[in-house]
């Protein structure tokens, strides 16, 4: 029996229903990203009064630190970070290759419309300290030396990577991937796959996809051979749909992961680097025209790393229930904060404001004025301005807490216009 249900279609957008052991989620649904075990700036309680309903946490850098086995001693990751909603974990994989072969490669995760951001410094695959001091210490060496420092090596047996932590070396395995994440108790584990850059020729492409069929199958062989093991053996498994702007490769790999026996689908999202004709603004909505066809009906689907308003509906109207995404925090933390399109929000502002304007030094409003977040019902703009350039700490708190807010509450009224056939209707007063 599937863990999704849907419960109302406007052509191909979907509302729906997953179960998991901790509770029901209901789709389509933005998830927070708590990389480490806590999304930043936020408690649980501010989670819930956010009307999150599933957060994000990352296997790679909780096996690194404080690592799995002690979370999975103090009763698995809900426990040891105190959320008692679902829970849903990637792979490890893209970090691991992100902080090695993409710096190689010189190439950054990015969606329509999104910041550039260097990889280094991204929320969540941040080179420690220690690691980034040798990089810069080292800097009249060679590139490719310099580099070794974080070098990923692929094999069959999985991916050997560099910890940005310590300079440590590592090897994760499907089954070690599938390990960490049965130890952390999570709702949905994602299989381990490789991520490519668009650096990689064809000939190279090939061979990773049919090892990543290896890798997916391997992960769920595990998962299936030690659920009962877990801290929740209530926990689901979903495949995943690589990376790839080729519109053959991406509907032979649905096909190919439709095929297995998962209880839904991740699809990974597009990576830029210096060849321009290989990324377009067009890239995430294209994608999903080729891959959702190809799915199960019966399967959730995420769009991995996808958090954009712009892309949520484009996505959204193609058939995805699931997002994520570390803007909202992110944005947050450099003074970017959410406005809807009756104050203001549109494409190109990515629906943001600057809250360090000097227009807001004396504006009473709240941030989005009609927003019934905790942070907009109780403090102005000019209030939110001081906090930010005096630099404290209540401004990160207070500004994540009505990003996420937005995020989670956009996704909660398209659910709501998908079950009343208004969809397009909401899409067009939002992407005017």
């Amino acid at each position: 029996m599937s863990a999704f249900k849907i419960i109302a279609t406007d052509e191909k957008a979907r509302a729906g229903v997953l179960q998991t052991a901790h509770g029901m989620v209901e789709t389509p649904i933005f998830m927070p990203v708590g990389t480490q075990g806590t999304v930043k700036a936020l408690t649980p309680l501010n989670l819930k009064e956010t009307q999150a309903q599933i957060i994000l946490g990352n296997t790679y850098h909780l096996y690194l630190r404080p690592g799995s086995k002690i979370i999975k001693d103090i009763g698995g990751l809900h426990k040891f970070m105190g959320w008692d909603g679902p829970i849903l974990t990637d792979s490890g994989g893209f970090q691991a290759f992100s902080l090695g072969a993409m710096i190689e490669h010189g190439v950054r995760k990015v969606t329509p419309n999104s910041p550039k951001s260097h990889p280094e410094r991204s929320e969540g695959s941040r080179v420690d300290v220690s690691v980034s001091n040798k990089l810069r210490d080292s800097s009249a060496e060679p590139l490719s030396n310099r580099l070794n420092l974080l070098k990923t090596v692929m094999t069959e047996e999985g991916v050997e990577f560099t910890s940005h932590l310590d300079g440590s070396k590592h090897l994760l395995t499907p089954e070690k991937s599938a390990e960490v994440q049965l130890d952390l108790g999570s709702d949905v584990i994602l299989v381990l796959d490789e991520l490519l850059s668009p650096m990689h020729g064809r000939d190279y492409v090939e061979k990773s996809l049919e090892r990543t069929h290896r890798w997916e199958l391997r992960s769920l062989d595990y998962f299936k051979k030690n659920l009962k093991k877990s801290t929740n053996s209530g926990s689901l498994i979903f495949g995943i749909v690589q990376g790839v702007q080729d519109k053959v490769i991406r509907e032979r790999e649905a096909k190919w992961v439709a095929s297995q026996g998962f209880d839904g689908v991740s699809i990974g999202g597009s990576f830029a680097g210096n060849t321009s004709s290989w990324f377009k603004p067009s890239a995430v909505t294209e994608g999903m025209e080729w891959i959702v066809p190809n799915l199960p009906d019966s399967w959730a689907r995420h769009a991995l790393g996808i958090g954009e308003v712009r892309d949520i509906f484009e996505c959204v109207e193609r058939g995805i229930d699931m997002f994520d995404c570390v803007a909202p925090t992110r944005r947050a933390r450099n003074g970017s904060l959410y406005i809807s399109p009756e104050n203001g929000g549109r494409v190109k502002n990515m629906f943001t404001m600057k809250v360090s304007t000097s227009k807001f030094k004396n504006d009473p409003q709240p941030i989005d004025p009609g927003c019934l977040c905790y942070t907009c019902q109780n403090f102005s703009r000019a209030y939110l301005r001081h906090l930010y350039l005096s630099s404290e700490i209540l401004y990160h708190n207070l500004a994540s807490i009505h990003n996420v807010y937005f995020m989670v509450g956009l996704t909660k009224v398209i659910r709501e216009s998908i079950i009343n056939r208004e969809f397009k209707k909401l899409k067009k007063t939002w992407l005017v």
